[in-house]
Formats: C-alpha cells, sequence, structure tokens
C-alpha cells in the first residue's frame, strides 16, 4: 500500500478502515455539524470503515472554564475534568444525530466508554492503553462510530480524566493504532501544514509530506496545527497522518517516516528548510549569582520541574565573579508566577542572589532535515534576522532545528523575514477558512 497518493486507499478486501477526527472550528454550529456529518457519509458510502474523534464545538471548552471560574475561583481538577469533557460529548452526540438523519447509523462514545485508558493526572492525563472492544462490535455491525476526544479514564481510581488543549488529534491517532487503521485523517480549517503560520506569512506554502520528525520539531516550537504528542504518537506506531481542511477538498498533507517520502524530480533539490515556527507565549528567567559548583545548575532545575513547569531553552553564562554563575531559561508565559515564588523558596538553600524575569518575550525556529547536511544556515538565518532589526536574546539548537528567543513583539517579523532568506515564500495567499487553525 502507497502511502503518497491523497486518494482513498482500498485492500484487496475493498474498503479501508479509517479514523478521521474534526476540531473546533469544524463542528462549530449545527450547520458546520451537517457539512461534517455529510464528509462522514461520503467515505463511508465509498464502502469504508469509519471512526470518528470530534472535540468540542467551537469555543466551547473555553466557555466551560470561563464558567467554572465565575462559580470557583479554585475548582478541584477532579470536576474542572467531569465539566470540560462534558464539550465533546456534546458535539459526538449531535455529530450522530446528524448522521442518523442522512440514513446512517452512527453510535456516540464517551471516552472511557471508547476504552481510552489513561493515567490520573487530572488536565493532563496520558494514554496508557486502549481497548477498543465496543467500537470493532460497532464496525462490525456497520456502524459509524463517534468518540468524544480529549478524554478517557484513569486506569486507578476509574475518574474521567482529559489529556490537556487540543489532546483530541492525540485520541485520534492512539485510536488508529488500536484498531489498526490504514491511516489517520486530522481535519481542521487550514489546507494542511504550511511552511510557516499562514495568517503571519500570506505567502505560507503548503507542504505535500513532511516526515515524523520534522512535524515533531515544529510542533513542539509553537506550530499550532497538531498536537505535539499527537506526532510523538503517530512516529512511534508509524501511523500514517493526513491533515486536511473539513472546509475544503484539497490535498492536504501527509506526514510519514522520512524513508517513505518521496524525493523531488532529478535535477531539483528539496528545500532545506522545511518551515518557520512560532511562539509568542513565553517568558525568560535568570538565575544571578549561582555557586559555581557541581550540582547548583541541577537544583535551580529540579526547583522549577518540582513545580510542575516545563522548561524550554536553557543557557548558563559565566558571571563577572568568578565563582558564580548566571542560568537563564524559558518557561510557560501562564507559568512564570508559579517559577518564581518557586525559586524564591529555595534561594537560601541554593545560594543565589536573586532572579530577573521578562514575560514578553517569544521564540522563532527554523525546521529541516536539510540542514544536517547543509553549512551557513544559522548565519543566513541570523543574517535574515539582523536586517530585520531583530536582536537575539538566547539561542537553541538541535540537528535539524535552530530556535532564537527574542522580543514578543519582533516574532511576526523575524518569521516572514526567515521565511522569505530560505526561499519558502509562494505567490498565493494561503487560505484560513475559520480563523483558528484547528
Amino acid at each position: 500500500m502507497t502511502y503518497g497518493t491523497v486518494e482513498p486507499f482500498f485492500h484487496q478486501g475493498g474498503f479501508v478502515r479509517v479514523v478521521q477526527k474534526f476540531g473546533g472550528s469544524s463542528v462549530a454550529d449545527a450547520e458546520s455539524i451537517k457539512r461534517v456529518a455529510k464528509r462522514i457519509v461520503d467515505t463511508k458510502e465509498q464502502g469504508n470503515e469509519v471512526t470518528v474523534v470530534v472535540s468540542a464545538m467551537g469555543d466551547t471548552t473555553d466557555e466551560l472554564l470561563d464558567l467554572a471560574q465565575r462559580v470557583s475561583p479554585k475548582p478541584r481538577s477532579r470536576e474542572l475534568d467531569m465539566l470540560l469533557s462534558a464539550g465533546e460529548r456534546m458535539s459526538a452526540a449531535l455529530l450522530a444525530m446528524a448522521i442518523n438523519d442522512l440514513g446512517h447509523t452512527a453510535r456516540s462514545f464517551t471516552g472511557s466508554q471508547a476504552g481510552v485508558i489513561t493515567t490520573a493526572k487530572h488536565g493532563d492525563a496520558r494514554i496508557i492503553d486502549i481497548t477498543p472492544g465496543r467500537i470493532e462490535t460497532a464496525l462490525g455491525d456497520g456502524d459509524i462510530v463517534i468518540v468524544a476526544g480529549f478524554q478517557g479514564v484513569s486506569q486507578s481510581t476509574k475518574d474521567v480524566t482529559t489529556l490537556g488543549r487540543g489532546a483530541s488529534d492525540t485520541t485520534a491517532v492512539a485510536l488508529a493504532s488500536a484498531l489498526k487503521a490504514d491511516y489517520c485523517e486530522i481535519y481542521s480549517d487550514v489546507d494542511g501544514v504550511f511552511t510557516a503560520d499562514p495568517r503571519v506569512v500570506p505567502g505560507a506554502q503548503q507542504i505535500p509530506e513532511i516526515a515524523f520528525e520534522e512535524m515533531m520539531e515544529l510542533a513542539a516550537n509553537g506550530a499550532k496545527i497538531l498536537h505535539l504528542r499527537c506526532v510523538e504518537y503517530a512516529r512511534r506506531e508509524n501511523v500514517p497522518v493526513h491533515v486536511r481542511s473539513s472546509f475544503s477538498d484539497k490535498p492536504g498533507t501527509w506526514l510519514k517516516d522520512a524513508s517513505d517520502i518521496k524525493k523531488k524530480e532529478s535535477g531539483m533539490e528539496n528545500p532545506i528548510i522545511t518551515g518557520v515556527a512560532q511562539d509568542k507565549a513565553l517568558a525568560k528567567v535568570t538565575v544571578v549569582d549561582v555557586p559555581d559548583r557541581p550540582g547548583e545548575a541541577a537544583q535551580v532545575l529540579e526547583t522549577v520541574a518540582g513545580a510542575g513547569i516545563n522548561i524550554d531553552t536553557i543557557t548558563q553564562n559565566q558571571s563577572v565573579s568568578d565563582d558564580t554563575t548566571a542560568i537563564t531559561f524559558t518557561v510557560p508565559q501562564g507559568d512564570l508566577t508559579k517559577a518564581l515564588d518557586a525559586l524564591a523558596a529555595a534561594r537560601e538553600s541554593i545560594g543565589f542572589s536573586k532572579t530577573l524575569s521578562d514575560d514578553s518575550v517569544g521564540k522563532v525556529s527554523i525546521v529541516g532535515v536539510g540542514m544536517r547536511t547543509t553549512p551557513g544556515v544559522a548565519a543566513t538565518f541570523f543574517k535574515a534576522l539582523a536586517d530585520a532589526d531583530v536582536n537575539i536574546q538566547l539561542i537553541s539548537t538541535s540537528e535539524i532545528r535552530i530556535s532564537v528567543v527574542i522580543a514578543e513583539g519582533d516574532v511576526d517579523k523575524a518569521v516572514r523575514a526567515a521565511h522569505t532568506a530560505f526561499g519558502l515564500d509562494g505567490s498565493d495567499a494561503a487560505v484560513v477558512y475559520a480563523g483558528t487553525g484547528r
């Protein structure tokens, strides 16, 4: 079977098993739900077995969060999961109703009914296993299955859990793996994965095929089109993922193993850089006068990690004094106060003098497997930023990525400058159909 084509796949037996996921913008209202139902039925009528994962309608999750805050300033995480999981259940039931009205039988399932077993951490649970017995039965009966995304049930506590914002993507890929589906389609409001956010770079180009590792770097560094854990899961289980728009019939983007991606015709070079990602929701922390001896940096970072905060870019510099250093790192913007409080509580035990912080920084990253074998990529990137009058505060790299931390206000122009510098600009403006990218 070849996954490079965008046409439906067919086994010798005449059908495929497919998992489709529709984001909140795709099911934002009654008419949108009816449109999605028609697309699902069309897939079914081609002779395929169809399982669908659906997100909450439009801004429902944000509205439920706002309601919870008005009722209780500090709601228990268990009850918050019970509340937030209702949004996806509503979408699943409504979508099943719309499909039934089109003459097909659809069954909706909650995450727990679908067999999504998770860890016990509310708000950010991880999938441990999926036991899709009820889904298999429904598919065997010829039904279309609709599963509420973003949720499951804890293996240990049996409580309802949620998987984190955007994790319906992860639900879909995990189900595709458990069901041994031929592929997983992720539908959103853009026509696939682009070389940059089309809201920032109107000339961003749609990418026909992208390697899992490149997509992981883009997702980890701010690209919102796919949830990072979804891409990690797809790579680990080798699930082909097709990213498409629910508002058009354009071919979209295939995520695959790098070895399965077709090379361009002889005489044409593959681009050095696949895409440019951005993240404006960062804050920078500098811990000043940390004693320059083994174990001190570990104490600083363990203190922040112990508060449940993910640290991103890290640098350590020699201070003016010979026996101390300064450690600088970035954290999610919403975690800045928690990080500073944790460090303040540990200041005497660690022995640093003070902390400095900036809650208005962002990150721009260039990603591409081509940089492994191409010299001068960093020089081209940094010159483009300099020409755009963008000052670099921190730099971090991986084998296929270079990231810079800069002022938040400079992020958009930095993205555009990098996109142009690496020849990624296209002549046609990319289309965002609903405005959210999910």
